[in-house]
């Protein structure tokens, strides 16, 4: 035909299917959500460098340290959650990022995880879709715990997991300041598997028919225990944001955190406790003062340093507000250091313990910063 001319044809493209997630026991045996970490050959970000006054933090905010940084995203703007730390009365605040902060911040969203199957079948169906699962777990079987609680005493924790490899029993997963690995005996108890199915033939069958009937949460409380609580982490949106849009944003999340500050200054509340509580922890025992300063005077010190490192990672200039709340909650950070050594001296003696001083000066420096804060969001039109 002439004096036409023909039009091409659009080919809509054809999208494969969704892989399928076999759970009946015959195929799916491995599954990884993040690429990167390798166990073993693993640094930690710099705010778990050998220079922290504080290592690690507490097991929650580490974790989001080292996720972040494994994805190519800088935790440093994570520090205004820290700012509203208050004394509780039997513990300080444990400080946690929250949720929708991450999700502006780095397009990272964490969603809770309705663990009503086997762990290890929720575990190969979020890694198998590029979701690492964080998850409570008792610290007695994992190995980076050596030392302190594997295979020595049970202590809740939380991890995420990264990597499963069913055949072989052998996790990978992020704990503290790092990565690594569990395998074996230990990987039995922490997806809580069961112990006579080695070969693993049917993964739906570790409950048996109970499981069927009334769900592995109903199984575990029919048997003395608690289901964990869990959350799987959805990084598909993530956003890798330049440091000017984190340090504008993050300042932006500091007056929210700001408005929810204590009311009074809570180091000095902190003192007045700790002289009525003294004895009594003379009377339990170093057992006893351990776990009571990881809810007192560590979470204090962790988080004024997780403060004072973010602060400088905003680059004020010397002389200004943001610098000098660095300055003080820094301060802060060193002196609970000193402040959890003193106290198991005290503890382990009969001897008097003047420790008024040093507990005056985090006070005074605790609010020498949030003055300074305060200075920046006036000047910041906040």
């Amino acid at each position: 035909m002439t004096g036409r001319k023909s039009k091409a044809t659009v080919v809509a493209p054809v999208e494969a299917p969704p892989a399928r997630i076999d759970l009946s026991g015959s195929g799916v045996r491995r599954a990884r959500a993040l690429p990167g970490p390798v166990a073993g050959a693993y640094v930690p970000h710099a705010l778990h460098g050998a220079d922290a006054h504080w290592l690690e933090k507490n097991c929650y905010i580490d974790l989001w340290i080292e996720v972040l940084s494994s994805l190519g995203l800088d935790p440093h703007a994570l520090w205004p959650c820290t700012v509203a730390l208050d004394f509780e009365g039997d513990q300080w605040t444990f400080f946690k990022p929250p949720h929708d902060e991450l999700r502006a911040l780095y397009g990272v969203d964490v969603q809770e995880l309705t663990v009503w199957r086997p762990l290890a079948e929720h575990v190969i169906e979020h890694l198998g879709a590029g979701r690492p699962l964080s998850i409570e777990a008792d610290a007695f079987w994992l190995p980076d715990t050596a030392g302190t609680d594997y295979r020595g005493k049970h202590s809740k924790t939380t991890i995420v997991i990264n990597e499963v490899d069913l055949d072989a029993r052998r996790i990978a997963y992020f704990h503290n300041a790092g990565y690594f690995e569990a395998h074996g005996e230990d990987v039995t108890h922490l997806l809580d598997l069961e112990e006579d199915t080695s070969d693993l033939e049917a993964i739906a069958d570790w409950r048996g028919a109970r499981v069927a009937e009334v769900g592995a949460a109903a199984v575990a409380l029919e048997a003395g225990r608690l289901p964990l609580y869990a959350e799987f982490i959805r990084v598909h949106r993530r956003v890798a944001r330049s440091t000017e849009e984190l340090q504008m944003l993050a300042l932006h999340h500091l007056g929210k955190h700001l408005a929810f500050r204590p009311e009074s200054n809570p180091v000095r509340r902190f003192a007045a406790r700790l002289a009525d509580d003294l004895p009594l922890l003379r009377d339990y025992g170093m057992g006893y003062y351990h776990q009571w300063a990881f809810g007192t005077v560590r979470q204090l010190g962790a988080a004024f340093e997780l403060a004072a490192r973010g602060l400088a990672w905003q680059g004020a200039p010397a002389g200004s507000p943001l610098h000098d709340a660095a300055r003080a909650f820094d301060q802060v950070a060193r002196d609970a250091k000193t402040l959890i050594l003193k106290l198991a001296r005290a503890v382990s003696s009969t001897r008097p313990a003047d420790l008024s001083p040093l507990l005056e000066g985090m006070a005074q420096s605790w609010d020498d910063g949030m003055a300074a804060l305060d200075k920046a969001c006036q000047r910041c039109g906040r």
